[in-house]
């Protein structure tokens, strides 16, 4: 309001030696700004949060006991709906940046079914997203479903964004799942880096 009275102040012709002179003056008062800032901020769309359970997945729910957690020697021999643990189905999950390879294998390491975010249809950059990866996940659980497997160890590699969306979506698809191992390889002593850009 201050501002709108000063600029009407200031756009009056003024008497000059008898002449009528029209000069602007240019005024920016800071309360003006933050009320912009204030209105840009109500219009701008609130930040996506991703989908309900995207940045964590419960997986410790059947776990009762501190001393089940960990495997122990008598883990192999463990029985999973009539199939001993060391001969449950593996789904291996490689996840990277631009993509997530899903495959079940048996326990011997023979192939069952392989999938991939590229082979769902999504292409480009979208292959490396966590929704492609969740979508691909819940497909190749019907499909093995089909098969008769209900129950599988998961084994993870990688650190892409598909890793925890996909163990998601394998759950939404209707597998069991009773372990999962992280297979992500770690170099100890890694190659040199190259050296830094001369501009």
């Amino acid at each position: 309001m201050f501002g709108r009275i000063l600029r009407d102040f200031c756009r009056r012709p003024a008497l000059l030696d008898g002449q009528n002179v029209s000069r602007y003056l240019h005024v920016t008062l800071p309360s003006e700004k933050n009320r912009d800032r204030r209105s840009y901020l109500a219009s701008v769309p609130s930040k996506d949060e991703g989908t309900e359970g995207e940045k964590f997945v419960y997986i410790d729910s059947a776990i009762t006991k501190k001393e089940d957690m960990f495997p122990d020697v008598n883990t192999p021999n463990m029985l999973f709906g009539a199939v001993k643990f060391s001969e449950v189905p593996i789904c291996h999950i490689k996840s990277s940046s631009n993509n997530t390879i899903l495959h079940v294998t048996k326990a011997n390491g023979e192939r069952i079914m392989i999938r991939s975010c590229g082979m769902e249809g999504f292409k480009n950059t979208r292959k490396g997203t966590n929704i492609a990866a969740q979508a691909t996940a819940i497909s190749l659980a019907a499909r093995v479903l089909e098969l008769g497997i209900h129950t599988v160890r998961v084994k993870i590699q990688g650190l892409g964004p598909g890793r925890m969306s996909s163990i998601k979506g394998l759950t939404m698809g209707g597998l069991k799942i009773i372990s999962v191992t992280d297979n992500t390889p770690v170099s100890w002593n890694p190659l040199r880096s190259r050296k830094q850009r001369k501009l």
